[in-house]
This record gives C-alpha cells, sequence and structure tokens, in this order.
C-alpha cells in the first residue's frame, strides 16, 4: 500500500503549569502525516486493506455515524487505494450532508442509511450475511477499524518513538490503546481518555482485543501489554458533546502551542492531562499526546 504518508513529528508543549510539576510535555502529531488520512486512522486500515488485496476484493463495506472519522479516512483511501467504497451510516439522512459525508461521496463513497435498532445489529452474523446478498462479496471493516487487523496496525505507531513514561490518547473502540500496550516495555504506561459517557466499559473491550490479538499469529513487538488504565472524568457530557469551556480550552491551546485539537477525541483527552497536571496526577515524568486527527470533525 504505497501513498505518501509524512512520518510522525514529536512537538514539545511548553507551559508554567508543566514546569510547576515537573513534567516534560509532548505530542505526537499523526494528524500531520496525510491530509486525509491521518491520525490513527491510516494504522487501523492499512492492514485490512492488505487483507482485501491479498483476497482480490475490490469492494470495502464499513459502519459509522454520520460524523465518523473512520467514514472520511475510508472513503480517502478508497479513493487513493483504488477500492469501491460503502459505507452504512447510523440514522436517517440530511440533506444537506454534512462536510464528513459530503467528503465521503466525492471520493467516491456509497452512503446507506439504516436505522438505529438494525445498526446495533451490525456486528451479527444475520446482518453481515443479508449484507453480502445486497452487495456480494465485500471486504467488511467493523467500526472504527475494530478488529484484529486494526490492532495489528496500532502495534506500528510508536515502533519509532522511546524514551516516555506515559503514553496518553483519546479512546472510541480502544483499538489503539490495545495496539500501542504491544509496543512498549513493562516500566511505561499508557492512559486512555474515553470520549464516551461512561467509558469504563472499554475495560471489558480492551482486555477482549488484547487476549484475542496474543491468541493469533499475528506480529507484536512485545508479548505482554504494557500497563495501561482508563480516565472517564473528561468526557464532556458523551460522545461528540462539546461545551464552551472545552471550546475556548481548544482554542488557546493552538493559540499558545500552534497544535490544532478537535473537539470529539484529542481535545478532551488535552484538556484532561493539562488538568491532571495542574491537580499534581503527574509529576516528574515524561508525557506523550497521541494526536489522533480527526480535525475535519470540527
Amino acid at each position: 500500500m504505497s501513498a505518501i504518508f509524512f512520518p510522525p513529528l514529536i512537538q514539545q508543549i511548553n507551559s508554567e503549569i508543566c514546569a510547576n510539576a515537573d513534567v516534560k510535555l509532548f505530542g505526537l502529531r499523526l494528524d500531520l502525516m496525510h491530509s486525509q488520512i491521518n491520525g490513527n486512522k491510516w494504522f487501523k486500515l492499512k492492514y485490512n486493506l492488505v487483507e482485501a488485496k491479498e483476497r482480490k476484493l475490490t469492494t470495502i463495506l464499513t459502519f459509522g455515524g454520520a460524523y465518523s472519522n473512520h467514514i472520511y479516512a475510508t472513503a480517502a483511501a478508497g479513493n487513493l487505494f483504488g477500492f469501491r467504497t460503502i459505507g452504512l451510516i447510523r440514522g436517517e439522512e440530511n440533506i444537506p450532508l454534512n462536510p464528513t459525508l459530503e467528503f465521503a461521496v466525492a471520493q467516491g463513497m456509497q452512503l446507506i442509511y439504516i436505522d438505529r435498532q438494525t445498526y446495533k445489529k451490525r456486528h451479527t452474523e444475520e446482518l453481515q450475511n443479508q449484507l453480502k446478498q445486497r452487495f456480494g462479496e465485500v471486504f467488511m471493516i467493523p467500526e472504527g477499524g475494530c478488529n484484529l487487523n486494526g490492532m495489528r496496525g496500532c502495534t506500528e505507531i510508536l515502533q519509532t518513538v522511546k524514551g516516555f513514561d506515559t503514553i496518553c490518547l483519546a479512546c472510541g473502540t480502544g483499538t489503539t490503546l490495545a495496539g500501542m500496550t504491544l509496543s512498549l516495555n513493562q516500566e511505561q504506561k499508557v492512559i486512555g481518555f474515553p470520549v464516551l459517557k461512561g467509558g469504563d466499559f472499554l475495560y471489558e473491550d480492551i482486555n477482549n482485543l488484547l487476549t484475542n490479538y496474543l491468541a493469533s499469529d499475528l506480529p507484536t513487538p512485545v508479548n505482554f501489554p504494557a500497563p495501561w488504565q482508563l480516565v472517564s472524568d473528561y468526557h464532556f457530557g458523551g460522545y461528540a458533546k462539546v461545551t464552551n469551556k472545552l471550546k475556548l480550552f481548544c482554542q488557546d491551546f493552538q493559540e499558545q502551542h500552534d497544535i490544532p485539537l478537535d473537539y470529539v477525541y484529542t481535545g478532551k483527552m488535552f484538556y484532561g492531562v493539562m488538568d491532571l497536571i495542574a491537580k499534581g496526577f503527574f509529576k516528574s515524568e515524561s508525557l506523550l499526546l497521541i494526536h489522533t486527527g480527526g480535525l475535519q470533525g470540527n
């Protein structure tokens, strides 16, 4: 899968809050890798597309909401690498299309809207068989790229990054966090910030991903995951919920550090980290914050 992707840039973040806590803070700018398929999205798509090509399947079918970064990136990747793409969108069609879906259509993606009750069945064999009967032999990628192929790609995000005590990132499905824990040593740790309300359910999901991955024959940099935990207090009301406090933080952060943040994922995580540093949660350590892209969501 050849395309022009720039290597991630590590950017130091200097602030008085960090200096007072003796915290060295850095951001891994995955948002700068590619104009359309950036952040963790490329890593989660990479091996799914490789498998589709190996199986000689020419159509990718995937799932997402109306503002899904995954839908956006999959449409772009399909156009770039020569796959037909179909997006099953949760909910009813709204005209005019929002910028995410408008972009997906411009990239050639066919959008199919399904009601929320049917969407909940997206993991069932029954619905997947119905989709295959309707669309023929397609390669299905779960919502958010949450499968072992997606996790495999995420084991590669930190392969050239060394020397940080703690890695912090926003979590939707937990796939990226799970993959990262298999690329670190036992002296390091990963902290995930769920962007969904009541995000502690991800503990079970992430443990299942790790169990299934380690039981597979897929390659892994290490044989035992690094320590990890979730901090579920910074969802700002739930998925895609945005408050004025969050907006002002993201705007001020970009002005001070020249790092744009999205309101759905990275903005909430960056806010949480800065708040925890101020409260003394982190002291005398080096932190790496993963910018997972998704800026078009703003």
